[in-house]
């Protein structure tokens, strides 16, 4: 699934290609795709229809454009596949298209496009700027609402492992499965480190991790395993070069040389290195 550095990358493209513009029309090809939207999809596009894109925004995994004309704004979740394309409106349909947009100035339209049908978009009202869908959503490490203090409070008060809280997205949003395991590993801690055994000094420690290990995917298009991930021109990023852990079970680990495993967690993988990560002694 995208994570922050990905839907970053896709917010910048939207920001360039579709601010200022008015819709001319929406079409719904899918009804999945708006299954979040409970008027339906004739009420979706009528209400859509003249509207400008005022800004494009992001918190965590979510984007949203703002629109004109009310407190109200496109929310898009991505999922597993979905893919905001910016395609010049005369392009064929894609095989997956589930909602397209077009615009009256006759430019390219934007689409939305879906394999797995996993993701949607939705049109919802603003609360302080959010959308109230997704106003229980924690800050992300990289707006100015995320309060590193706080952060730390509440994750000393989990009691809970380390990985867990960071894919908690009522704690910090934004943080899947590779990111995790990666800023774990710059920091030298394992998954299971349990919460309230960290320091402060610790925990300014791993959100610096988080934000360098996301900095540096978002500088390299984001992370693509396959091509379900794409920014809005259908192109690729490239960070699964740079990846230090994540993915690479029994390679050498940069720092140590020690082979890195891979463990079960939460129904996925879990990567870290033994020799830098040590894990925990279970408590007594």
């Amino acid at each position: 699934m995208p994570e922050l550095p990905e839907v970053e990358v896709v917010r910048r493209g939207l920001a360039q290609w579709v601010i200022g513009r008015e819709i001319a029309s929406a079409e719904v090809l899918h009804p999945r795709a708006i299954r979040r939207h409970v008027p339906g999809a004739d009420e979706f596009t009528a209400r859509l229809k003249g509207r400008a894109v005022v800004s494009a925004e992001r918190r965590g995994k979510y984007l949203w454009l703002p629109l004109s004309g009310a407190e109200e704004a496109l929310l898009a979740h991505l999922g597993m596949s979905g893919q905001l394309l910016v395609v010049d409106q005369d392009a064929p349909p894609e095989k997956h298209l589930r909602v397209r947009l077009r615009f009256e100035d006759g430019g390219p339209d934007l689409r939305f496009v879906d394999q797995r049908t996993f993701g949607h978009v939705m049109l919802t009202a603003l609360a302080d700027g959010v959308p109230e869908p997704i106003s229980h959503i924690a800050p992300d490490p990289f707006e100015p609402a995320f309060d590193e203090a706080e952060f730390a409070r509440r994750l000393r008060a989990r009691h809970t492992e380390i990985k867990r809280a960071l894919l908690d997205q009522s704690l910090i949003s934004g943080v899947g499965n590779i990111y995790a395991d990666e800023a774990l590993w710059i920091a030298r801690l394992h998954w299971a480190r349990p919460t309230h055994t960290l320091t402060r000094p610790k925990i300014t420690e791993l959100v610096t991790a988080v934000r360098t290990v996301m900095a540096a995917a978002l500088h390299q298009g984001g992370t693509s395993f396959d091509s379900l991930y794409v920014n809005v021109n259908g192109e690729s990023g490239y960070f699964d070069r740079s990846l230090e852990v994540y993915g690479r079970r029994d390679l050498p680990c940069s720092r140590c040389g020690t082979p890195v495993r891979r463990e079960a967690f939460m129904n996925r993988s879990s990567y870290s290195c033994p020799k830098c990560q040590r894990r925990p002694r279970p408590a007594r």
